[in-house]
C-alpha cells in the first residue's frame, strides 16, 4: 500500500473515532489484528474484540485531537490527546501494516503532570 493511501486510511480512522464511528474507526484494522496496551499489561486479539471493547467504554471520549501522524512503508505513528471526564490522556499509537490493514498497534497512555519550577528558565510552555 502506498504511503498516501496508508495517511489517508490513517485520517479516516482518527476521523471516525473523533467522531465515535465505532464501525468506521475498525475498518483499517486486520480481521487478525493485535492491540498491546503495555502500561496495564492488556493485548486485544482481533479486530471484533478491539471494537467490542472501545464500543463498552463507560467513559466516552469528549475530546479527541491528533497532533501529529509520521511514519513510511509500513510502520506509523500518531501523537494526540483524547479528553476523557474533562482530562487530556496524551496518547501515542505504533501501526504496523500489511496489506493495507493494522496487524499490530501498540498504544501508550500518559496523563499530564505539573511542570516543577527549578526548570523553567530553560522551556516555554505548549499547549
Amino acid at each position: 500500500m502506498e504511503e498516501e493511501q496508508i495517511r489517508e486510511a490513517l485520517n479516516a480512522h482518527w476521523r471516525a473515532s473523533a467522531a465515535g464511528d465505532v464501525n468506521a474507526e475498525h475498518d483499517i484494522y486486520h480481521d487478525d489484528a493485535i492491540c498491546d496496551y503495555p502500561q496495564s499489561g492488556e493485548r486485544i486479539l482481533g479486530r471484533a474484540n478491539l471494537q467490542a471493547l472501545r464500543s463498552h467504554h463507560p467513559g466516552k471520549p469528549a475530546g479527541f485531537n491528533v497532533r501529529r501522524i509520521v511514519g513510511n512503508g509500513n510502520l506509523w505513528i500518531t501523537e494526540y490527546t483524547i479528553t476523557y471526564q474533562g482530562k487530556p490522556a496524551y496518547t501515542v499509537s505504533i501501526m504496523e501494516f500489511h496489506d493495507g490493514k493494522v496487524v499490530l498497534e501498540t498504544q501508550y497512555f500518559a496523563d499530564p503532570f505539573e511542570a516543577p519550577a527549578w526548570r523553567s528558565q530553560w522551556v516555554t510552555q505548549i499547549t
